[in-house]
């Protein structure tokens, strides 16, 4: 049997004209031979690849520009390994964040140890409920999204990691609506790219179509502002993930639909306007 680092050789000489990244190609030896990371591929090249032919099967699908997230079927959240599959979105480090802004915000509106009920619009995967459990053991999450095939990968999800959490389909607040819920807080990273040619290639080709490209007619942002009433609590935190173009067409359908408000528009690590914060009294 050859060896790990004569294996990964020889890939690297493959894939490299195709654009595939040697640190793809240490994390599908690392799951395959079941390291715990990265350097302990670089630490045992001398050894003997179990199952090379699976390894350059996967390498012939990120020749293909398939995504090494989706070839894994898993995907790191917060240091969780979540499963993935097409018919969600890869989580990323930008939804992180998300969750990391309304753990540092919260406590300005609420007790974040009271029994506040948290819905998660277009879950996906459920890498956000996932997130959020971890700071929050007390709060009642609700999870929906418009996919019942996502739907299926978020309840794998939280059944990985115990997370308790009511599972809903249906497009934006109409689910909650139907069921009579109220709720304290909305987190939504919705579907938020104007335009095809600004995502990247392997994004187009793998990733859900319903997941990415807004439709300024029909948008979640829109229909969650124009129905946030009918769910209300007392008082309602909202937190999204937006698109930097989107800054002003967000004001205008705040000022259209919202009542006694404030908001923040806040930066990524990148520096680029990422997040929407809102809180209507």
């Amino acid at each position: 049997m050859p060896t790990i680092g004569e294996v990964l050789k020889e890939q690297y000489d493959l894939a490299k004209p195709y654009g595939v990244m040697a640190m793809d190609l240490r994390i599908l030896i690392m799951h395959n031979e079941g390291f715990e990371e990265q350097i302990d591929v670089m630490f045992s090249k001398e050894k003997e690849m179990k199952h090379p032919d699976v390894f350059r099967a996967q390498v012939q699908r990120l020749i293909k520009g398939e995504p090494v997230e989706y070839v894994l079927g898993e995907a790191d959240f917060l240091g969780r390994q979540l499963k993935i599959n097409e018919n969600v979105l890869i989580p990323r480090s930008e939804t992180e964040e998300l969750v990391a802004g309304i753990t540092e915000r919260i406590g300005n509106y609420y007790d974040p140890r009271n029994y506040l009920v948290a819905a998660d619009i277009g879950t996906g995967s459920g890498c956000i409920p996932v997130g959020l459990r971890q700071s929050f053991g007390n709060w009642l999450l609700i999870a929906s999204d418009i996919s019942p095939k996502a739907l299926d990968v978020a309840r794998e999800n939280f059944d990985r990691y115990n997370v308790r959490a009511q599972v809903l389909e249906g497009d934006a607040l109409a689910p909650y609506i139907e069921n009579h819920i109220n709720l304290d807080i909305i987190v939504s990273n919705p579907p938020y790219i104007l335009n095809q040619e600004d995502a990247q290639e392997s994004v187009r080709d793998f990733e859900p179509a319903s997941a990415l490209w807004l439709d300024k007619e029909h948008s979640v942002y829109e229909s969650i502002f124009r129905d946030y009433k009918k769910v209300k609590k007392e008082s309602l935190f909202m937190a999204f993930e937006i698109s930097p173009d989107l800054e002003f067409w967000l004001e205008d359908l705040m000022k259209k639909y919202l009542e006694d408000y404030t908001y923040e528009f806040a930066k990524d690590l990148n520096g680029f306007t990422r997040f929407l914060y809102v809180f209507v009294k």
